[in-house]
């Protein structure tokens, strides 16, 4: 009877060992797991800060070339406002000629005479015809900037993370008009062929497509008037393409190299960060995605960002 009880004291003190033990080890891998996550949650601060910053970056590079853009409608509609000015002040003293001959202050050949003075100084079909087209014209310019100052805008702004399930073309198609105004001096073609619907950050993949087709612009900036840039959107075996070609002064052996190196840039001091490429990798990368590089030296460049369809996202398409 003895032997037993010792033998049950044994095995009682080697369970609560045992559970002393894990209940550790469990607050260990709490501890551990809170830390991971708290880490994690970090990185993905960090990397969201860091997507925005170089969104910035890419902004001033946009400002630039948008400022001629805005010029130009900005100019002609404050032509047309003074033009309206000056047209104001005709009618307002063809309206107090009206009022003073409708309450009869004046005369009708006193009236007539003053018509006829007003009518030397602008004629009144010439008015008549002028104004909608002033009024249009100022419209128009007016609504240009407004779409131009809209569009940095909602680049901008920081955007939310999260995924969902979209169309890429939706943001290729919106880096192309955020591009627009900056692109008419280039023979820009685009091909978009239909896709399915992946899970992806649309802000997100707008951004590398507005960041390679900056690159495509500068690079042919030295023969502007024979430029081809081609941006396509397509699917094969399972994959979203979408690829941005030019025929500028394309890439060395040595600049591909180091192409997603931080802070590696080719251009002038001032006009690049040299982490446009960094941020594209990263964020294709985060979408279980690559990156395919084809140039040469003096005769052009096509990328290729390849993006998977995962199965259980056609899974949720077909049954759609």
């Amino acid at each position: 009877m003895g032997d037993f009880k010792q033998a049950y004291l044994l095995e009682k003190a080697a369970r609560e060992q045992a559970e002393q033990l894990l209940a550790d080890k469990s607050r260990l891998l709490v501890a551990l797991n809170s830390e991971l996550e708290q880490k994690i949650a970090d990185l993905e601060h960090h990397q969201a800060m860091f997507i925005q910053a170089e969104k910035m970056a890419t902004l001033g590079t946009l400002c630039a070339g948008v400022a001629h853009e805005i010029n130009n409608p900005l100019a002609y509609s404050i032509s047309n406002v003074d033009c309206l000015k000056d047209y104001c002040d005709f009618f307002s003293e063809l309206l107090s000629a009206c009022d003073k001959f409708a309450k009869r202050h004046i005369e009708r050949d006193v009236f007539s005479e003053q018509l006829t003075q007003l009518n030397k100084k602008h004629e009144f079909n010439y008015v008549a015809n002028d104004l909608p087209e002033l009024i249009s014209d100022t419209a128009q310019g007016l609504q240009r900037i407004r779409k131009i100052v809209a569009n940095l805008l909602d680049f901008s702004r920081p955007k939310g993370h999260e995924k969902q399930f979209a169309d890429m073309t939706d943001a290729v198609k919106s880096a192309v008009k955020l591009l627009a105004n900056q692109l008419n001096y280039y023979h820009l073609h685009t091909h978009y062929s239909p896709i399915s619907i992946s899970w992806c950050n649309l802000p997100a993949i707008s951004q590398v497509v507005v960041n390679i087709l900056i690159n495509a612009k500068q690079a042919c900036d030295s023969n502007r008037s024979e430029a081809q840039i081609t941006v396509s959107v397509y699917e094969i075996e399972h994959h979203i393409y979408i690829d941005i070609e030019d025929n500028g002064e394309g890439m060395s052996e040595q600049t591909m190299a180091k192409i997603y190196d931080p802070f590696y840039t080719t251009k002038p001091v001032g006009e690049g960060t040299g982490m446009g490429m960094t941020m594209a990798y990263a964020i294709v990368h985060e979408h279980q995605g690559r990156i395919d590089i084809q140039s040469t030296h003096g005769m052009g460049t096509r990328i290729s960002c390849v993006f998977p369809i995962l199965s259980h996202v056609r899974q949720v398409v077909d049954n759609t």
